[in-house]
């Protein structure tokens, strides 16, 4: 049998989607409680996802505790995989006994002429592919050559949201927790104490009094839409609100939809008629 083939495994270069945490401070104690406030009320929010740290917005003489930040996202149940870094970083990213990613942004990452773009996607929180390269010597040169080409595009959120609608045409009781994998339809009421949760848009035909989580895999361009707002909490891509901070007169209970315009909630009244 050839050494290079098995039946019973490969060692493959390739690709995986993950979310990247884009560090943009050297202050842990400041990173530690925005993410503490932006998760501790939606704690399932990116359970068990796979995460990137990346380091390249920091400035060229600073320096982060990387294992501190990897046990950070640990405890919020994320899983960090490794850190995506600029080569002059290298040297001092290796200490921290992760492993060095290469991260194919969807959009530009330049820190010139295109750094308003790559904060942008940044922000967005949208998977990025992280290459994985992961060969033995004799396929070195063949994993570094495929590694070299041009990534095939893939659809992930809401870019196959069309095709992966759920519509859930019954009442949510209280511990009820609905998931999508692109949007969702709810035609009933949402109950105190239930949860919708949605990778791209969720429209709501009914009272919302539970919580709603749309564009939850960092899909900034998600809305919700509802015909009576009384939440407990609304979210998207991660910016939300709670009942701690009442809603204005004129959207509480009122049919209503909601976007992000950069890191702020805009709710505004559905003209129907």
């Amino acid at each position: 049998m050839s050494p290079r083939k098995s039946p019973f495994f490969e060692l493959r270069s390739g690709a995986v989607d993950t979310l990247l945490f884009v560090v943009k401070t050297t202050d842990l104690g400041e990173m530690r409680a925005e993410l503490t406030r932006r998760f501790e009320a939606t704690p399932e929010f990116f359970a068990n996802d796979v995460v990137a740290i990346d380091v390249r917005r920091l400035a060229e003489n600073e320096r982060v505790p990387l294992a501190e930040i990897a046990a950070l996202l640990d405890s919020v149940r994320m899983r960090p995989i490794g850190v995506v870094a600029d080569a002059a970083q290298h040297a001092w990213v290796s200490e921290a006994n992760l492993p060095l990613l290469e991260a194919r942004d969807r959009r530009p990452a330049t820190k010139a002429a295109g750094e308003d773009e790559a904060r942008a996607a940044d922000e967005t929180g949208a998977p990025a592919s992280v290459a994985v390269a992961a060969a033995s010597a004799a396929e070195g040169q063949a994993a570094a050559a495929a590694a070299s080409q041009p990534a095939e595009p893939v659809l992930t959120g809401a870019a196959g949201a069309s095709s992966q609608t759920l519509v859930v045409d019954k009442p949510l009781r209280s511990g009820q927790r609905i998931y999508a994998k692109g949007d969702l339809v709810v035609l009933g009421l949402v109950s105190h104490g239930a949860e919708i949760i949605a990778e791209g848009n969720i429209h709501i035909y009914a009272p919302l009094r539970g919580r709603a989580l749309a564009g939850v895999h960092g899909d900034h361009d998600a809305r919700i839409f509802c015909t009576c707002l009384e939440p407990e909490l609304i979210s998207i891509a991660g910016i939300y609100r709670t009942t701690e901070n009442p809603l204005p007169a004129d959207v509480q209970g009122k049919a209503v939809q909601i976007w992000l315009d950069e890191e702020k909630l805009v709710i505004e009244p559905l003209r129907l008629t």
